[in-house]
């Protein structure tokens, strides 16, 4: 299964931006934390249900697995995904623009 392309959801977005450091589970929520400026505080169930979905649709990978716990990283094809769902939302906030004047 592939990414189709859609819309990220904001939890898919903010996984794959602190992914662009590897990095694992309870690590990777501090990282998320940390992208979205404090933010966005992702819990467990939020976390691991989505990088499920993300590697069901290659947009991560796992680096390594010890058994206790797994690193992952973005692919390219995540990488990919990524910069297209930013220039989408870089196009939201200049079609908003209007909302200025």
């Amino acid at each position: 299964m592939s990414y189709s392309g859609n819309p990220m959801t904001e939890a898919m977005y903010y996984i794959l931006l602190a992914l662009m450091n590897p990095n694992h589970g309870y690590q990777l929520m501090a990282a998320i934390e940390q992208v979205s400026n404090g933010r966005i505080k992702m819990g467990p169930g939020t976390l691991y249900g989505v990088l499920t979905r993300l590697q069901k649709d290659n947009l991560i990978e796992i680096l390594s697995d010890d058994g206790r716990r797994k690193t992952y990283a973005i692919t390219e094809e995540g990488r990919a995904a990524l910069k297209a769902d930013y220039e989408r939302l870089k196009d939201m906030i200049q079609d908003g623009r209007i909302l200025e004047g």
